[in-house]
């Protein structure tokens, strides 16, 4: 099937209005109409192949949430109307340890992303959610419950929610501990609040004293300012779990610094140039960890979906048409956002 979709052709042409064609659906497919789709830093870096491996055409987005229009024959989880999302995944191999664990963002042989992944359809790789519909094996389809007044806010959970709600759970973080986010943007904002819904005292850190008031608005017990190296030397040794969504290369010493006796530092930011070696001394003397993270697999993300529309929990978002995403992307990059994009795909029409 023939559907509207916004991409690009190259890493040095804009992302303009583009005909894509569906599959037709196999007997396990979803036929998904995208309502809306969230705009990820992961969509910028990718389509101007600031990272390697673009694939042309382009068409990003992995934060996805419309209505089942159709269903395959063997389809049990999702019925014709169902509010339903997609996220970074539409396949993996499905018999590698980490994919019968439920942890298919770790698939062994590799998982399938939504765009620019592997497939065999044409043109050979995966098209994202900027698009009017998209066609995703029921495996990897996820089931919505939050109030239809919020389902455009519900988009970024698809990939920013399950970043920071996988480590968080993965470190058991609730009540009785106290909880630093480093960085107040797409993933930060999340993490403040899920941290918050999670029962932790949660700490803010940023480099600007403007973001004080809007970390506190999030749900943040404390602000913390990272220019201020008192301020940090006071927090010494208080943190169970450090939270780090920074996207650029930074020192990670003061923050393990922070760590109380078996802390972790985990890292889900991921910077074009590596952060400095951090030193062994704060790790060895307080047998502290520093540790990474990537999204979530299917299972979890339904659980953090859950857990969300249960405590009331959406992104904070600004609402654009498809032809302002490259007046987004510059936006983005001056940090001009408060605090995720997504895209009305009812304007793809036409």
């Amino acid at each position: 099937m023939t559907v509207h979709a916004y991409g690009a052709h190259a890493a040095d042409q804009p992302l303009t209005r583009m005909a894509i064609q569906r599959r037709d659906p196999g007997p396990r497919d979803v036929v998904i109409d995208i309502a809306w789709c969230g705009v990820c830093h992961s969509d910028l870096h990718t389509v101007r192949s600031e990272w390697p491996g673009t694939l042309y055409p382009c068409v990003p987005g992995h934060e996805i949430v419309g209505t089942v229009a159709a269903v395959g024959a063997e389809v049990a989880r999702h019925k014709v109307g169902d509010n339903v999302g997609v996220g970074c995944l539409v396949g993996s191999c499905k018999r590698c340890a980490s994919c019968g664990e439920g942890l298919e963002q770790y698939c062994e042989n590799g998982f399938v992303g939504t765009y620019n992944g592997p497939c065999h359809e044409a043109p050979g790789h995966t098209l994202g959610g900027y698009s009017q519909r998209i066609v995703v094996d029921e495996a990897f389809v996820l089931a919505i419950r939050h109030p239809a007044d919020q389902l455009a806010a519900v988009a970024p959970l698809l990939c920013a929610g399950i970043t920071t709600y996988s480590p968080l759970r993965h470190w058991r973080v609730g009540p009785g501990q106290t909880v630093g986010i480093a960085g107040i943007g797409g993933l930060g904002h999340m993490g403040i609040k899920l941290a918050k819904a999670m029962g932790a005292h949660t700490v803010a850190f940023t480099r600007s004293a403007d973001k004080r008031e809007a970390a506190l608005a999030l749900g943040a017990d404390e602000v913390v300012l990272t220019g201020d190296p008192a301020a940090l030397k006071a927090h010494a040794g208080r943190f169970h779990f450090i939270l780090d969504t920074i996207a650029a290369s930074h020192d990670l010493d003061p923050y393990t610094g922070m760590l109380r006796r078996d802390g972790t530092l985990c890292l889900v930011g991921v910077p074009e140039h590596g952060h400095p070696s951090p030193g062994v001394f704060n790790l060895v003397f307080g047998r502290k960890a520093i540790a990474g993270s990537l999204i979530g697999g299917l299972p979890e993300t339904q659980e953090m979906l859950d857990f969300c529309a249960e405590h009331g929990i959406v992104a904070d978002i600004e609402v654009i048409a498809a032809g302002q995403i490259e007046t987004a992307y510059e936006r983005m990059l001056r940090s001009d956002v408060k605090y995720r994009f997504v895209i009305d795909c009812a304007t793809l029409a036409g």
